[in-house]
């Protein structure tokens, strides 16, 4: 089988049904650009209120965005191109892991003082969204797509993350140790290294070619 024979039913094992494939193009798009309005709403919302806190919870939105922006405009492209997202989506989940470990440390050095009504809108906003944005993808939770295989574990992650953050949020503030707050870091941040690494090993299955051998003329 030539390479290119090769990529075509590569292609064909991970290629959903039509009527699947509309289904993602939509609530994808609807998702980003649902998250880019929210986003946009919290930060001038901080802005206006001078509120550091809530401004970098807005910023935060940008990988969600980023990440469902990618997947919305490659998907249904050629394979090469999906699996390119498919990379370009892990690399934003290792950027986010990467940042979750950066601001554990600035967290461990400079402990902030905790916003209640800021970390309470943030927590509940992040969870409601989280809830929603799985709710919309677990029907292609089984698709073996890159670039939907990418996105449904970037919200069961989200779900995991903002979830317990809402709790550790609250016990942080009637407890008088932070460490849960930093252990849980630690767990955001595998989760987001392991999906990473089980985008890229999903994309180098899809690529690998049969033997390397010309074929008879």
């Amino acid at each position: 089988m030539s390479a290119g024979e090769q990529d075509r039913a590569d292609a064909a094992e991970t290629t959903p049904s039509p009527a699947m494939a509309r289904a993602y193009v939509v609530t994808i798009w609807g998702i980003a650009l649902g998250i880019l309005v929210f986003a946009i709403g919290v930060v001038l919302v901080a802005l206006s209120l001078g509120n550091q806190q809530l401004f970098k919870d807005g910023v935060d939105w940008v990988y969600d965005v980023i990440l469902y922006g990618i997947a919305a405009l490659v998907f249904g492209r050629d394979a090469r191109a999906e699996k390119l997202a498919a990379l370009a989506i892990g690399s934003v989940m290792a950027l986010a892991g990467l940042h979750t470990l950066y601001d554990l440390w600035a967290k461990i050095l400079n402990p902030r003082p905790i916003e209640i009504w800021a970390l309470g809108f943030s927590a509940a906003s992040a969870v409601a969204i989280a809830l929603l944005i799985v709710g919309l993808l677990w029907r292609f939770r089984g698709e073996e797509n890159p670039v939907i295989r990418a996105t449904w574990l970037s919200s069961r992650n989200d779900v995991i993350s903002t979830t317990g953050f809402a709790l550790l949020g609250l016990v942080a503030r009637v407890a008088p140790v932070r460490w849960p707050e930093y252990v849980f870091d630690l767990l955001v941040a595998g989760l987001c290294f392991q999906a990473s690494w089980a985008i890229w090993r999903s994309v180098r299955r899809d690529r690998r070619a049969g033997p390397v051998l010309p074929e008879p003329a």
